[in-house]
């Protein structure tokens, strides 16, 4: 059975939303670089510490993962410095 949604992964990486993860005070520009981006098909990318393994037992009623989707977390503060860059829907 075909998914409602399938991530393109030939789209590329278009314009970040927010704010860099260093100027945030998240990283300190070597190795560990939280971020958030559009891409040029209008999807979303966020990038982030896996940490499908510890909260997969833990997930809400009705949520889910596929075996090919992992559970990232991003600082808070990364994502509301990208709210003035997500239109409204």
């Amino acid at each position: 059975m075909a998914r409602a949604w399938e991530a393109d992964p030939s789209a590329l990486f278009e314009r970040r939303l927010g704010k860099p993860a260093e100027q945030l005070g998240n990283s300190d520009g070597r190795d560990d670089c939280p971020d958030i981006w559009q891409l040029d098909n209008g999807d979303i990318a966020v990038i982030g510490q896996d940490l499908t393994a510890a909260y997969e037992a833990h997930l809400p009623e009705g949520v889910s993962l596929a075996p090919d989707e992992r559970l990232v977390v991003i600082p808070g503060n990364m994502l509301s410095a990208a709210k003035a860059d997500i239109a409204d829907a």
